[in-house]
């Protein structure tokens, strides 16, 4: 398994003879900080830590079968491929409180015939039986800041000059986070 951290730089578009494809851009600079074995730990695991701001580490756990990484080794974009297939998390974009419409595609009410301050309101919420309402109603709340992990993305551009990985497509998060990829 072959895996790396790395801090979303942006998106941009790259011009080949298959056309143009639209890439986000990777910074990728991770070192191994701990190594976890079955021995002392129960489970082999390998720690890999990204300098994420002058002060701060962030540091994330990839449970391995075996590895011959040590502490201390710097995990090179070059591991990876263009055409490599490969799954891309991080947290997406904090949108702070919203409504039923914004978060979850409601229509919302007509705007004539006696809907006056009812436009974006999520309508009835109870129900008949059980006569509560029940868990999981889809309703306003807190919306995005949240882990995801995108699936089966294509790697498009490896730089080992600068760093930086080129993965097809969108990926969670805003400029500067934290972005983990790994194979699948």
């Amino acid at each position: 398994m072959k895996f790396i951290l790395g801090k979303k730089l942006g998106m941009t578009t790259i011009y080949s003879e298959n056309g143009a494809e639209n890439v986000t851009l990777v910074e990728c600079a991770s070192r191994v900080s701990l190594i976890r074995s079955v021995e002392k730990d129960k489970y082999s695991a390998v720690q890999i830590e990204i300098q994420k701001t002058a002060k701060r580490i962030f540091k994330k756990e990839f449970r391995v079968e075996k590895t011959d990484l040590k502490e201390g080794d710097i995990i090179d974009v070059s591991i990876f491929q263009a055409g490599d297939i490969v799954d891309v998390s991080g947290i997406t974009k904090a949108k702070g409180f919203q409504g039923v419409v914004k978060r979850h595609g409601f229509a919302g009410s007509p705007k004539t015939h006696g809907h006056k301050h009812d436009l974006r309101a999520p309508g009835a919420i109870g129900s008949g039986f059980p006569e509560h309402v029940v868990k999981g109603k889809r309703m306003a709340g807190r919306m995005g800041g949240v882990q995801a992990t995108g699936k089966n993305i294509k790697v498009v551009l490896v730089d080992p000059v600068k760093k930086i990985i080129g993965v097809k497509g969108a990926v969670p998060g805003i400029l500067g986070n934290i972005i983990e990829i790994k194979s699948t």
